[in-house]
């Protein structure tokens, strides 16, 4: 009876609703990450016993030529996939949201789909498709204007094409439903009263449509910062392995497998693992500032 009483209180009761959170985000984040922050500390071999060495793996690091060039490419590739994955999916939904837009459900559902096929046969499909041979879909149809095949994998600009055309074909249709949600939130009132002052349709997009959607927009971002600095196994599927030609496709977490897994250098690899946190935290801090999504409301 007293812990019914208990947990019937109404101020016990909230701390009950929020305990499960609590619990899993202690167990599967917070601990994990202070025990990442501990081992990179750590000379920590699988099997062997973990020796105290200081930040000897982070001075590492930071003359490790190979984890710098895995930096560069996680940056670029997140750089890029913001210059195509935040416009081209706001415009797009602002296209299907117009309500002279016919089949918008089919629009939708062709867009979103390829965000349900497995990144591993996503990956697996690209790689055939950026294949170096004269059969390739893409040297084919390149080879109907005259173009010599292109090796795609083992170049740094072209690999990078083939990157961003597997993460445009699967994220670009997350996103625009993301938009799609944020578009049904401004009211048609606006648009009507932009369009009895004459407005134009480019005028409603920039002074009603971004504005409002800014709230979304930075959500996409944030999200995609993440995306794009995590990015793996899509990189692995298209090298067919976590060593392309002189690391070109080599990412940040693609390092962390290489020196965690690979060769068993656990505290190397935490340290590397602490050093992607610190970048997603600082570039998302930064563009959130920016945004002035941490200004307070007058």
């Amino acid at each position: 009876m007293m812990i019914k009483k208990f947990l019937y209180s109404q101020k016990v009761a909230p701390y009950v609703f929020v305990l499960p959170f609590i619990a899993v985000f202690a167990i599967f984040w917070a601990y994990p990450l202070a025990s990442s922050v501990e081992m990179s500390f750590q000379h920590t071999m699988l099997g062997q016993e973990a020796e105290w060495i200081g930040f000897d793996n982070y001075t590492k690091l930071m003359s490790d030529g190979v984890f710098l060039k895995a930096v560069t490419n996680s940056v670029v590739y997140m750089v890029l996939t913001l210059v195509i994955l935040i416009p081209l999916p706001m415009l797009f939904a602002v296209l299907i949201n117009n309500k002279f837009m016919w089949g918008r459900e089919f629009f939708k559902s062709t867009f979103f789909f390829p965000a349900l096929t497995s990144v591993v046969v996503a990956g697996t499909i690209f790689r055939l498709m950026f294949g170096e041979m004269e059969g390739s879909l893409i040297n084919s149809f390149l080879g109907l204007f005259g173009i010599e095949p292109v090796k795609f994998l083992k170049g740094q600009v072209t690999g990078f094409v083939a990157l961003l055309a597997l993460a445009s074909w699967r994220w670009i249709g997350v996103n625009m439903l993301y938009f799609l949600s944020g578009l049904k939130s401004i009211p048609d009132e606006y648009y009507e009263a932009a369009s009895i002052d004459g407005a134009s349709s480019f005028q409603k997009f920039t002074m009603i449509t971004m504005p409002l959607l800014k709230s979304t927009t930075v959500y996409v971002v944030t999200i995609s910062i993440y995306a794009g600095l995590a990015m793996f196994i899509e990189s692995m599927m298209l090298w067919n392995g976590n060593n392309s030609p002189k690391n070109i496709g080599l990412t940040i977490v693609g390092y962390l497998y290489r020196q965690g897994i690979e060769k068993n250098d656990l505290g190397y690899a935490a340290a590397v693992g602490i050093v992607l946190l610190l970048i997603a935290m600082i570039i998302n801090i930064t563009q959130l500032i920016f945004t002035g999504t941490f200004k307070k409301e007058d």
